[in-house]
């Protein structure tokens, strides 16, 4: 192997270890961090578009907005990732993995709702770093009793 062969090979790995970094910190910062604009700074991208069970947002303070308003809903989280498919293209990258998601509803001590879906993820580099540019959360199944959403909230297609 040459040396820019070698160069090449280091990049990629190195890309994908920071894609994969930022898609965990996004899960954990669902349960652990403020939701406030150096949040979505951190994890998107100006233009992003992202679809959730609460409805489809265009744009960083949409997204923000919408997160938090969707994580309102609960007093408790537990939002894990696995099963990532990453494929980098130069300064684009795409993601796909599974979700699993445990939520129990704000005021309640016992009321209990999972959801689990499909993620998939646009990534761009940008000069802060890898960025989400366009995600997607389609849920395939749920458990429990689900949150009463608000109006603004478009109601979520299961796939």
């Amino acid at each position: 192997m040459d040396t820019e062969e070698a160069r090449r090979q280091l990049r990629h790995l190195t890309d994908r270890a920071e894609i994969t970094d930022l898609l965990n910190r996004y899960l954990h910062s669902l349960d652990h961090d403020v939701l406030d604009e150096e949040w979505a700074r951190a994890f998107h991208t100006e233009d992003v578009t992202a679809e959730m069970p609460v409805g489809t947002v265009h744009g960083r303070d949409a997204v923000l907005d919408r997160v938090r308003k969707g994580m309102a809903l609960f007093d408790r989280t537990a939002h894990f990732g696995t099963n990532n498919v990453i494929e980098v293209d130069g300064d684009r990258a795409t993601a796909r993995g599974a979700q699993l998601s445990t939520h129990v509803l704000a005021g309640s001590t016992d009321d209990v709702f999972v959801s689990a879906g499909h993620a998939e993820a646009e990534l761009v580099r940008t000069a802060d770093g890898w960025r989400i540019s366009a995600t997607a959360l389609r849920i395939v199944w749920t458990q429990g009793t689900p949150p009463r959403l608000p109006e603004e909230f478009a109601p979520a297609a299961t796939v």
